[in-house]
């Protein structure tokens, strides 16, 4: 990227890798050089936390606001009935309205940690698209809206195309999603003056057809901006580990785990990670992952306790440092890893070691369990692990035991009080 910006905000975009596209890089830069921008990201309310793979584009609000400028979280209310076809195979599981309004509030809270929504400027804003699109009059939004879209022009985005090109159904409702989104931006041009749209660079046809049918409706300019989608050093979807997806939640992934996340970062990623995922200074993120051999492991802890710092705070963040020192390099137990608490009565007779490696997480399934202990990859409190039928009673856990999934996958097994 050879363009100086004038703007603080596209200038850290672009020192610390955001930017992947933008329609307009001069006209951009010129208004966030001339006073408040207020821009948003679209969040569909799709499951109950988000996950690593949302955290990219979460830093770009941070860093908009940092800049001083307004950004608005938009949760999915009303799209999320509809489901974004973007680059899937099949169409999304719809959701009822209880299950939706569950999972937004489950998902509120994790911006909390990362943006400022307090009355002062720029106070964050978040915004429900539910609020104008539940209440649309179909006719009307054909006749107001609809004419303003070529089919034509809609099955030439990619997000469209490679799923008529594979032969895979694509459904009247989802094919409505676009028209949908783009009619998002000029509701919020319209209501609250927002002039930039963010995302990954899989929504930039949904992007440019909102700019356009703001163009054509309103008359006004508006601006798209996206971020590189990514992938690790080693080809693989980020966002994904051994155990699924990486949740934000800490109710559904627990601090320490999402700190080994990060701790776990290949070496080739660590420079570029600090970048998008931390606020330290872009000339330490270099430095950080230019270090080699045992050296980048310290860069590694220096990843995880910022990333986890800013998501769960410093406290957690140190807990999981802790736990990790005292797993990995004393090999004990640790006070913060993943737990899981049976009572008596489902202990009843004994359960089978195959059953806790799945209940507590280390495995996905009792076949992918006995493979592990088949390959010596199971370890009991340190020791292998090689005979997948032994039973645990309640006699074996009055004091808890450490199951192990390899070298870097740990849960503890414990009585409930």
């Amino acid at each position: 990227m050879t363009y100086h910006p004038k703007s603080e905000f596209l200038r850290v975009m672009i020192e610390r890798g955001f930017l992947a596209d933008c329609t307009d890089l001069q006209a951009l830069d010129d208004s966030l050089n001339s006073g408040t921008v207020t821009a948003y990201i679209g969040y569909d309310a799709t499951a109950k936390s988000l996950h690593v793979g949302h955290l990219l584009n979460i830093m770009m609000l941070r860093w908009l606001q940092k800049t001083g400028h307004r950004p608005i979280t938009l949760m999915g209310g009303g799209t999320t009935k509809v489901g974004d076809p973007s680059f899937r195979s099949d169409e999304r599981p719809l959701l009822d309205d209880a299950q939706i309004a569950e999972n937004i509030a489950a998902m509120q809270q994790v911006f909390a940690r990362f943006l400022d929504y307090g009355d002062t400027a720029p106070g964050a804003m978040m915004l429900d698209n539910a609020e104008w699109l539940d209440g649309l009059r179909y006719i009307e939004f054909l006749r107001d809206i609809g004419r303003h879209f070529s089919v034509n022009r809609m099955l030439s985005f990619e997000s469209v195309k490679s799923r008529l090109d594979r032969e895979q159904s694509l459904s009247f409702l989802e094919f409505n999603y676009m028209i949908l989104q783009a009619y998002d931006f000029l509701e919020l041009n319209r209501r609250y003056g927002c002039t930039l749209q963010m995302g990954g660079s899989d929504q930039w046809g949904n992007i440019v057809n909102g700019i356009d049918l703001t163009r054509r409706v309103a008359g006004t300019e508006l601006f798209g901006l996206t971020s590189p989608l990514l992938a690790t050093a080693d080809g693989r979807k980020m966002g994904k580990s051994a155990g699924g997806a990486v949740w934000l939640n800490a109710d559904m992934l627990s601090p320490y785990e999402f700190w080994q996340f990060w701790r776990n970062t290949l070496d080739a990623d660590v420079g570029r990670f600090l970048k998008f995922y931390t606020e330290l200074p872009v000339d330490e993120c270099d430095r950080l992952g230019a270090l080699e051999g045992s050296d980048i492991n310290a860069a590694k802890i220096i990843l995880a306790n910022e990333v986890t710092t800013l998501l769960h705070g410093a406290e957690a963040a140190a807990n999981a440092e802790a736990t990790a020192r005292e797993v990995f390099e004393k090999g004990g137990v640790g006070d913060d890893l993943p737990t899981l608490e049976l009572t008596v009565g489902e202990l009843g007779e004994g359960i089978s070691i195959v059953q806790l490696i799945v209940r507590s997480g280390l495995a996905k399934s009792g076949k992918d369990a006995k493979r592990l202990i088949a390959e010596n990859g199971a370890r009991l409190d340190d020791a292998p692990l090689t005979d997948a039928g032994l039973m645990i009673d309640a006699g074996a856990l009055r004091a808890p035991i450490k199951l192990s999934a390899g070298k870097k996958r740990h849960a503890l097994i414990k009585l409930a009080d």
